[in-house]
């Protein structure tokens, strides 16, 4: 379960194209200092508070307070906004590959005007599909996500294929690699030349690596349902962080097998959000000329695979749009006081869509993806800005567990059936490690571009978390005033102070 929460395939090609081998060591990094130490905390959160509904906001809630609880909660719901924001751009270069076998997104226009092609008709076009994902969600259609899930299988079998495959490949080559591997050096020196002899891009690096752990709060609340956890439960941990970590590094190590750096991701028109295929073709073409197929026979093979991985990347994605469009928000509201939330921004209909919510939220997705999307970038610029942003805003969330963690375990009459962390001293430690890794490695991920130039990715790597974080102050400190001025009902005076 945690393997299937945390492990994403998509890392994978895009820290190759980023890093290239460079990219293992800093996915060890990111292991040691931040998920294993992460999952414990969240572990032993969820152990103590398994009677609560709310989640993490219940953890923070009482551990901090409930306005730190929901400036968090809050921030860790923004992030899927910004996922949102990234997918209904970035799920067109899946439909390209399926209708033409290559991403040719970057040469699209409407009526063949510069002013309607490349990322602003991308946006414009994402903006139109939010907005029907929304209408159908809305109306309590959400049965599509259930065939739509299949895509979260398939991308399992394309990773039995890529392993399976490359070490044929390499068994059909007499162990020669495609991007020769030089030991250590070619673990410290990456690849991409954008990387080489830059200390604080190669650190920026590490948010990748932390995003790609992302998904462990998920199983705080799996505690309980282990068989003798104390013993169980940090094996569990460990052994399922040893497996990551070693799938992504070998995965990555499979990649370079079939894929020279220079010959296949040296060109322009690459970019994060196409990259994925670019690699998934060459690995299909790169079978083929393994095994003395004519260059047309490749051509066809490349083609015909990046059709098949697209339709399984199109269905995943699909899938958890359906989905994340409401459960994100619906959990949010759920978990907080509903005279909280301006208007009727907090209903919940009968079969448990927050609809005002939902429309309010497509708004907000529409307006980023049309500001991002005319902000007159290339295409590889569009996709770096969408990447920094859902990177910075899903790892940011996490930092607000990390440092409440020291305070939740000076509290007193709490359940501690599970106990990881056995003393103060190595709660404060490990609390404060996570947290400053978090600090550091999304500071230098918003601050390197401006070192390069490029004011424009770390204005909006930084907005989403300072904007959202001023946004949910906002919405707090109303609630607090009218709750204060008598406005609210008693009784809803008295949920608020119990959750105080």
């Amino acid at each position: 379960m945690i393997f299937t929460s945390v492990y994403g395939f998509n890392n994978i090609p895009r820290s190759y194209y980023l890093m290239g081998y460079a990219a293992i060591p800093w996915f060890v990094i990111a292991g040691i200092l931040f998920f294993i130490p992460f999952a414990f905390m969240v572990a032993e959160f969820g152990s103590s508070f398994k009677n609560e509904t709310g989640g993490m906001y219940s953890w923070m809630c009482k551990s901090v307070g409930p306005k730190y609880a929901f400036i968090g909660t809050f921030m860790w719901y923004t992030s899927y906004v910004l996922w949102m924001v990234n997918v209904s751009s970035g799920i067109w270069v899946p439909v390209s590959n399926l209708l033409f076998g290559e991403d040719n997104t970057s040469t699209w226009s409407l009526f063949g005007s510069s002013l309607l092609s490349g990322s602003r008709l991308l946006g414009i076009m994402a903006v139109i599909f939010f907005v029907f994902i929304t209408y159908f969600d809305s109306k309590g259609i959400d049965k599509i996500s259930k065939v739509t899930s299949v895509g979260g299988s398939a991308v399992l079998t394309i990773n039995i294929l890529v392993v399976i495959g490359s070490i044929v490949m390499i068994i059909a080559r007499h162990g020669q690699l495609e991007q020769p591997f030089a030991g250590m050096e070619s673990l410290k020196v990456p690849l991409n030349a954008a990387y080489q002899g830059s200390p604080i891009m190669i650190l920026s690096f590490i948010v990748y690596a932390l995003f790609a752990y992302g998904g462990i709060e998920a199983v705080g609340g799996l505690v309980d349902k282990t068989e003798n956890p104390e013993k169980n439960f940090p094996k569990g941990i460990v052994t399922a962080a040893m497996v990551i970590v070693v799938g992504y590094a070998l995965l990555i190590m499979l990649v370079g097998s079939f894929t020279n750096y220079n010959e296949i991701l040296g060109s322009d028109n690459i970019t994060l959000g196409n990259v994925s295929y670019v690699i998934m073709s060459n690995f299909a073409a790169s079978f083929g000329k393994a095994f003395g197929l004519s260059e047309a026979a490749q051509v066809a093979l490349a083609h015909g695979f990046a059709r098949v991985y697209a339709l399984i990347m199109l269905l995943a994605l699909m899938g958890a749009m359906f989905t994340l469009v409401y459960s994100p928000l619906k959990q949010l509201i759920d978990g907080t006081p509903k005279n909280l939330w301006p208007g009727k921004m907090g209903e919940i209909a009968e079969d448990g869509m927050p609809r005002n919510a939902m429309w309010i939220q497509c708004a907000i997705v529409c307006v980023m993806v049309l500001l991002v999307s005319f902000g007159g970038d290339t295409m590889q610029q569009f996709f770096v800005i969408l990447t920094a942003m859902v990177n910075v805003g899903m790892t940011v969330p996490y930092m607000f567990i990390s440092f409440a963690f020291p305070k939740f375990k000076k509290m007193k009459g709490v359940d501690r059936s599970f106990v990881v962390y056995k003393s103060q001293k190595s709660a404060n430690f490990w609390g404060y490690v996570v947290t400053l890794t978090l600090f550091f490695a999304n500071a230098f991920a918003i601050i390197q571009p401006a070192l390069d130039g490029d004011l424009k990715t770390t204005l909006w790597s930084l907005s989403g978390p300072v904007i959202f974080g001023l946004v949910a102050m906002a919405i707090y400190t109303r609630y607090e005033k009218r709750i204060a001025s008598g406005v609210i009902e008693k009784d809803e005076k008295a949920d608020a102070a119990a959750a105080e």
